[in-house]
């Protein structure tokens, strides 16, 4: 492509000079440099100069501006980068008059490997001149409410649009303010923007706002406003134009979708079906309704689990049985209610047909008229509040989720004088189901948060009984419904010996897995207790269970129906003797027990700390401290000491200085103590075990050292029945012979010494024989031809219980009878 023209070159081909003819415009090829290449005819008759004048020379000469030489490299930079350029710049024709164009550059290419650019142009348009009727029928029939006020705000012109819009003539308004002919529209802030536009010449767009028009009073509309300066010759602003569009819709929708998002953050707050539905009926007035009812169905409310009528399979035909659970009103008191909070109802709207519920269908009623509706003349008490109230448009509900009937929704309008329309029954549908989603979610856990609880408090100790070692009282309070129950236990259990054991334990986690775990737990505790194992022994084969269960449920397959793994658990176990005050107690990973003396002081006996249950591999050690009598013993759970807004150690303190109040009753002082930690809502289980020490008296305790001679026998089966008829207790003299002449007998022949006989008066009558061997002893069943064997059989027969339990030095044989 040549098609560069100069005097001596020949004239360039027709359909060169084509290529460069585009229609009426002026176009050239341009050199980086800035040289004309080629020159077309429009470029002839635009600007004057033959080719023979341009091709060869610098294009900087047509322009009627100085040189620029940043804006000339950035244009040149723009159409490097593959892009081109247009703009509007002055030119110089060749006669020298002045002339603006619209210039365009191409990307740049290259030409016999020069780079270079394609420019067109083309002399402005002139502006299309309207006519004054042409002019004046498009303002008229414009969609757009449009207006022309003067410098004091006063119309001068509105076309026949906004006329429609506001309701108010074009000939009450001329000369008047917008205050004057709709004073409750937002006049002043109105005003004030197009005083604004006048003080500052600078336009004001979609302003929006809401209001009401004389052509349709009863109804809010939203509108969207524009103001303009009118300006004269000499810019100075004679009056304001403004637009105005209706843009209800636009704004109703945006409102609704609001609200709904609204909705999800202001109901469902909690896990409680009751106040759930309360959450709804308030959100939803007067948002979209003045007075709103939320009826539930009975097996909702209640917490034994699903009834006939909630899911698809229950009959149709049935008549609903539901409760109020939720009730709002714009008036104070919800006068319009016939029903009230907890009372069962049995509304149905049009058609009265309970298989709407299943169905999920709401019902739109624009015009509610007693003296037509037939369905209201049968519902006697509602026909009083609609004429009272003026209730005048209703939408009913149906909540369902997950294939769930719940209740019924209604939304009632009395003192909003606009009937409901069908988007308005979309949006109830909307709020409904984000409730019942909560509802249903709140029933779900509120029965499987009872059955936690109740499974809890089943396995946890009905009655406790310390004997007369120990005053005992316990107080446990579950977690808030948000946290879920924990595995906190405690238990009191009877020892031989007058002694007593105490235990308390916490199990990981929340839920009924934790609740499940405690019980095994506890019954473990139980059986080892019977055993007579030492506290240390004790929480040694606990912590061996617990291993053993967290193998179980985390083996393969274990875990296929969701439970959750063992994960472990703290405990204390302590066993306080009455005789000697002595309490000897380990612990795993829980906190120490508190103290608090007859005197008032208060103390945290730490016993050596042991590794929580369940991870294996960690002996335990026994601590003993002597507890005076009439002193204040307690265990206790974490929950009650530790909180988001203390340590454990500031709990601690706490609960030392109220448990220091001496002459209080022990079950009071259990109950204030907990009240007094729990003022609000708890993310964990609360348990709180206290015992007040008893010791028993030197009188009651008799006991005689035993030679390893059978002679002896018969003198200390003497010396035992003397002291049970010295204690009152004849009756049992002659069965306590017999059990100290086997007892002493069979530890004189198969044990090793020392041996010793104590007699120990308490809640029963216990008979010990302690040796120095630690060979168990073992309940035969003697054979008809056996001259002997039948002595702890004898034995097993005539007392309440027997039992064996191992000292540092032995064992100890004893034996409770139950005392008339």
């Amino acid at each position: 492509m040549n098609p560069v023209r100069n005097g001596s070159d020949p004239p360039a081909p027709a359909d060169a000079c084509h290529l460069f003819d585009a229609s009426s415009d002026a176009a050239a090829v341009l050199s980086g440099r800035g040289i004309v290449l080629g020159w077309t005819r429009g470029a002839e008759d635009l600007f004057g100069y033959p080719a023979a004048e341009a091709v060869g020379r610098s294009a900087a000469r047509l322009a009627a501006m100085p040189e620029d030489p940043v804006r000339i490299v950035g244009i040149a930079e723009r159409c490097r980068a593959g892009m081109g350029w247009s703009g509007l710049i002055p030119v110089r024709h060749r006669d020298g008059h002045r002339m603006e164009v619209d210039l365009r550059v191409s990307a740049v290419f290259r030409m016999h490997g020069e780079e270079c650019f394609l420019i067109s142009a083309h002399e402005r348009r002139q502006r299309w001149s309207v006519g004054e009727s042409v002019l004046d029928g498009f303002l008229t029939r414009s969609p757009v409410g449009m207006a022309v006020v003067d410098r004091q705000l006063r119309y001068v012109w509105l076309n026949d649009t906004l006329e429609r819009l506001g309701g108010v003539p074009r000939e009450q308004r001329l000369g008047h303010r917008l205050s004057e002919l709709l004073p409750g529209l937002q006049t002043e802030t109105l005003e004030g923007l197009m005083r604004k536009v006048v003080e500052t010449g600078a336009p004001v767009t979609d302003y929006e706002y809401v209001g009401w028009s004389w052509s349709d009073p009863h109804r809010q509309h939203a509108y969207s406003t524009s103001f303009f300066p009118l300006v004269d010759a000499d810019e100075s602003v004679t009056g304001v134009c403004y637009m105005v569009m209706d843009v209800t819709e636009r704004w109703n929708a945006r409102q609704l979708l609001s609200m709904v998002n609204e909705a999800g953050t202001s109901i469902g707050r909690t896990l409680d079906v009751m106040r759930t539905a309360q959450e709804l009926a308030d959100f939803a007035v007067p948002r979209l309704a003045d007075f709103v009812v939320v009826d539930l169905l009975e097996p909702v409310l209640s917490t034994a689990g699903h009834g006939t009528w909630l899911t698809d399979a229950g009959p149709a035909s049935a008549r609903p049985v539901m409760r109020r659970a939720g009730i709002s009103s714009v008036r104070e008191g919800c006068p319009e209610a016939v029903a009230r909070i907890g009372d069962r109802v049995d509304f149905l709207p049009p058609p009265r047909d309970p298989g709407m519920l299943v169905r999920g269908e709401p019902t739109l009623v624009p015009v509610l008229d007693p003296a037509d509706d037939l369905w209201i003349a049968q519902q006697p008490e509602w026909v009083g509040s609609i004429t009272e109230f003026g209730l005048h448009s209703l939408i009913s509900v149906p909540m369902r989720a997950r294939n769930t009937v719940l209740g019924l929704t209604t939304f009632v309008r009395s003192v909003n004088p606009v009937s409901f329309q069908p988007d308005d029954v979309l949006v109830a549908q909307e709020l409904v189901a984000r409730a019942a989603l909560c509802v249903d979610n709140a029933r779900r856990y509120t029965r499987e948060h009872v059955a936690a609880v109740t499974l809890q408090r089943s396995l946890l100790p009905h009655t406790l009984s310390g004997g007369t070692a120990l005053e005992v009282a316990s107080h446990y309070l579950p977690a808030d419904p948000a946290g879920g129950v924990g595995g906190d236990w405690f238990d009191v259990i009877p020892l031989s010996g007058a002694r007593v054991g105490l235990v308390v334990g916490d199990v990981v986690g929340h839920g009924i897995t934790a609740a499940a775990g405690m019980g095994r737990l506890r019954t473990a505790v139980q059986t080892l207790a019977d055993m007579e194992m030492a506290p240390d022994d004790l929480l040694a084969h606990l912590d061996d269970l617990v291993l053993r269960l967290s193998e179980e449920e985390t083996g393969d397959g274990a875990a296929d129906d969701g439970a959750s793994a063992f994960l472990g658990a703290t405990c204390l176990y302590a066993v306080y003797d009455p005789v000697t005050r002595r309490c000897t107690m380990a612990r795993a990973g829980h906190p120490p027990p508190v103290l608090v003396t007859p005197d008032g002081r208060v103390d945290f006996p730490t016993p050596p700390a042991g590794p929580p249950l369940g991870l294996g591999g960690i002996g335990f050690e026994t601590g003993e401290i002597e507890l005076p009598p009439d002193s204040v013993f307690g265990l206790y759970t974490d929950g009650l000491v530790e909180a988001a807004d203390r340590d454990m150690e500031v709990g601690m303190a706490r609960l030392g200085e109220a448990l220091a109040r001496p002459g209080t009753d022990l079950d009071t002082l259990c109950r204030t103590t907990v009240q007094r930690f729990a003022s609000g809502p708890q993310s964990d289980d609360i348990a709180l075990l206290l015992a007040r020490t008893h010791a028993v008296r030197p009188d009651h305790v008799a006991s005689w050292d035993v030679p390893a001679d059978p002679a002896a026998v018969a003198d200390v089966r003497s010396r035992a029945a003397r002291q049970v008829e010295a204690w009152g207790f004849g009756d049992l003299a002659m069965t306590t012979e017999l059990i100290v002449s086997e007892l002493v007998t069979n530890a004189i022949r198969y044990a090793a010494p020392p041996i010793r006989l104590r007699l120990l008066r308490d809640a029963r009558l216990t008979c010990e024989v302690a040796d120095g061997s630690s060979t168990a002893p073992r309940l035969r069943h003697a054979r008809s031809t056996d001259e002997g064997g039948r002595g702890l059989f004898l034995v097993a027969q005539l007392v309440h219980r027997w039992g064996a339990r191992y000292t540092p030095d032995g064992k100890i044989i004893w034996a409770e009878q139950e005392i008339p």
